[in-house]
């Protein structure tokens, strides 16, 4: 008989939206004809969604701050995407957005952790056992400093951020082509 009470945890992938999902638009995803689902995306997600793994999104939109979008808009456009996951067997656990200006230093603004944090503690998640998978050295950065295991992708900006790795002492992160890859090595880890 157990004396203690067991607290289980999970485990999760977080996932950045643009560069790793959807395609990066040089003047930001405004509405939703700007959305171009890449390649492969969909199927990566419906193999998570057949994992341990719970799914997260956590995705920067200064461009809510600077005003170009709405708060809602941007929203509306993360919930459209999320149904199309579903209609594809895939699961999306939770979204969120920053929608501050980089200049802001808030807390939920990758490279910050805050928004990885919040996902953690809300769904009870061991984040040492844990992923993040980004385009961006600020996606790397803030996966490690949540202190998850960070994945790079070459999808996005990852082909002009991966020398970027190198410079910030983050030769030893794992990069991939795309998010099917990671999402292989990680479900075969």
């Amino acid at each position: 008989m157990l004396s203690a009470v067991q607290t289980l945890t999970s485990e999760a992938v977080f996932l950045d939206r643009d560069g790793v999902i959807i395609e990066n638009c040089d003047n930001y995803v405004r509405t939703w004809s700007d959305v171009e689902i890449l390649p492969g995306a969909l199927d990566a997600l419906a193999k998570l969604a057949d994992s341990h793994y719970k799914v997260f999104i956590v995705t920067n939109q200064q461009c809510v701050g600077k005003g170009i979008i709405s708060e809602e808009n941007a929203t509306n456009i993360n919930e459209r995407l999320i149904d199309i996951i579903h209609d594809h067997g895939g699961r999306v656990d939770f979204a969120q957005i920053c929608p501050h200006l980089s200049a802001e230093r808030c807390e939920c603004r990758k490279p910050e952790p805050g928004m990885l944090l919040k996902a953690a503690n809300k769904f009870d998640v061991d984040l040492s056992q844990s992923w993040m998978i980004g385009d961006a050295v600020t996606d790397v950065q803030a996966g490690i400093a949540a202190g998850t295991q960070p994945l790079f992708l070459q999808t996005g900006r990852g082909h002009t951020q991966q020398k970027l790795l190198q410079q910030n002492d983050l030769a030893d992160t794992p990069v991939f082509a795309n998010l099917s890859a990671a999402v292989d090595y990680l479900l075969a880890e």
